[in-house]
């Protein structure tokens, strides 16, 4: 892989490269914006692409018939209906087969239910994108009462997503039908529980034992997910646990990985009771011979690791044996390589974190975001922790191919240079900071000063620093109507005047000195106006250092004396300047 090209979702052109972690997330999401925006119109206008040039034909590339084909007011139109998840069509058209006295088999009226649960009593995406657009585009209403009309349609849906109604349409149904069989109850358990009606789901499962029904180990994988909202008491939490527990061993039902992650996830809150009974929950899945997957480890890890204060425990090295053994697939919404060990500070955990994540596709299970992450707290416990060396080696091998440094990573090795006193490559971290767009990040430029002027360094490396002072400088000025000004600091000006002197750059060491200090009504430093005056006597610049005292004289500095003093021992001053 090259280390300096970008990640392979981004398009080949310099112009569409991100060039830091809020470009990259930005672009990745405009490009999976466009892929929905085509299937958009696909859905919405599927009469444009009802032609087929492929050959042979693929029926499963091809977009699929979301309208409805059967007309009437049948079961099998509401089946029609269902299976295109028209959600708010599929109940028109149960009420009316029910008004006419048209029985609906139980296999029909479940798949109904299945689809209010999952949707909550909404409105599927498709249906939503419809009604908006039909209240929206109202002839007479003009743009600025459409705008309004948007807003609100926004935040109504975002306060009503995913919340369980008072008596919506899958409780009224559920109550008319004439049959219910475990199926109904289960569907509506499941439903209530996702939608953040734990209470209702629970009462729904007593009613469903009261009716000698059983429950399936999806139903009871949802229950004990819902414990910690049933009860507020850590201990009270993990014994309903283990009633729905004895309930899957009274019917015969047989856990499965979700179960004990649920269980798991449930003992994430569950305090002090919660690591003192997750790892029987461990031995448990191994008696079952079930298999870990990534969210089993991360919620052990939550559990004994919340705080990085807490006293390690060899949990950890425990699952890094196992996770370095194994190249995992997808069994879990919850799977993740989101494990804290670099938040624990141990480098030799990290490097077999990271060496398990390379194993096989488990560096899938992190998105973007978690991925620029978890690269970013690795490479701030390598600059914390490991050689100059191994610091600069992994920082070209990853950015940018692999993470994008943020200001925090860009100050770690600032400080990790400063610490190795490697400051000739100061220089090229400028270069990156100029590329990440953090040129104009105040606390970065300061560390980056400081460390430039702390003292001397051979000519080469002096020439290189007052480049970057000359660019910083260029920042500070520019002027446009994107961007504020960035405000000088007396400590920045007096770094970029000192850099200057040192190269013998005069007329740039004044220019700030007399301009720029005056302008932020500040005094330069001692130390500045010493160095100034070695560099008007390297480049045998009198008027230079006659300017200099008269400044000091006027600001009425303690120096001016001793400046002055110097002046007339270190230059050759003819009548007229003395």
């Amino acid at each position: 892989q090259d280390p300096t090209a970008a990640h392979y979702m981004f398009q080949d052109d310099p112009f569409l490269m991100p060039r830091n972690a809020a470009n990259a997330r930005l672009y990745s999401l405009s490009k999976e914006a466009g892929r929905n925006a085509a299937k958009y119109i696909i859905k919405q206008f599927p009469q444009y692409f009802d032609k087929t040039f492929a050959e042979p034909n693929i029926p499963c590339l091809m977009p699929e018939t979301l309208t409805p084909q059967i007309e009437g007011v049948s079961e099998e139109a509401l089946k029609e209906r269902i299976h295109l998840r028209r959600v708010k069509d599929s109940v028109d058209l149960f009420d009316q087969l029910v008004q006419a006295g048209t029985p609906v088999s139980l296999e029909t009226t479940n798949s109904l239910l299945d689809l209010l649960c999952f949707y909550g009593d909404g409105e599927s995406s498709l249906e939503k994108q419809e009604e908006q657009k039909e209240d929206l585009e109202e002839p007479g209403v003009n743009a600025s009462e459409q705008k309004a009309r948007r807003r609100q349609s926004q935040r109504g849906s975002q306060s009503s997503d995913a919340r369980w109604r008072e008596n919506n349409n899958a409780e009224r149904i559920f109550k008319i039908m004439p049959e219910r069989n475990a199926h109904s109850y289960c569907t509506m358990i499941r439903g209530m529980v996702k939608h953040g009606a734990s209470a209702k789901a629970y009462d729904m499962y007593i009613d469903m034992l009261n009716e000698r029904h059983k429950a399936d180990v999806h139903t009871f994988n949802a229950l004990i997910a819902a414990v910690p909202y049933l009860k507020e008491r850590f201990l009270e939490r993990w014994e309903l646990a283990k009633v729905f527990l004895n309930h899957m061993a009274q019917q015969e039902v047989q856990p499965n990985l979700l179960t004990f992650n649920a269980l798991l996830k449930t003992l994430r809150r569950c305090g002090g009771v919660g690591r003192s009974m997750s790892l029987s929950v461990i031995k448990e899945m191994e008696a079952l011979d079930i298999e870990p997957s990534l969210a089993t480890y991360d919620h052990l890890l939550f559990i004994f690791y919340r705080g990085v204060d807490l006293c390690s425990s060899g949990i950890i090295l425990e699952v890094l044996d196992d996770v370095e053994k194994r190249s995992f697939i997808p069994q879990d919404p919850d799977d993740g390589m989101d494990f804290n060990c670099c938040d624990l500070k141990d480098i030799k955990l990290a490097y077999r974190l990271n060496k398990a994540m390379e194993k096989g596709d488990n560096w899938k299970f992190l998105d973007v975001d978690r991925l620029n992450a978890y690269w970013s707290k690795f490479f701030s416990l390598l600059c914390m922790m490991e050689q100059i060396d191994v610091v600069l080696k992994w920082y070209k091998e990853m950015s940018p191919s692999v993470f994008y440094p943020t200001p925090k990573n860009i100050l770690d090795l600032l400080q990790a240079l400063d610490a190795a006193n490697h400051f000739e490559a100061i220089p090229s971290v400028w270069e990156d900071m100029k590329q990440l767009g953090f040129s104009r990040r105040s606390d970065l430029l300061e560390e980056l000063l400081s460390l430039m002027s702390r003292e001397r360094h051979p000519d080469e490396i002096q020439l290189a620093f007052a480049k970057c002072a000359e660019d910083i400088k260029a920042f500070h000025e520019q002027s446009g109507r994107e961007q504020a000004p960035l405000e000088w600091t007396g400590s920045a000006l007096g770094h970029v005047a000192l850099l200057f002197s040192r190269v013998g750059r005069t007329q740039d060491a004044w220019y700030v000195m007399m301009e720029r200090f005056q302008q932020i009504n500040r005094i330069p430093t001692d130390q500045v106006m010493d160095e100034f005056l070695d560099c008007a006597k390297q480049t045998n610049c009198p008027d230079e250092a006659i300017k200099l005292v008269k400044l000091a004289a006027s600001l009425g500095l303690p120096s001016s004396q001793r400046l002055k003093s110097r002046m007339e021992k270190e230059f050759e001053l003819s009548e007229k300047q003395r």
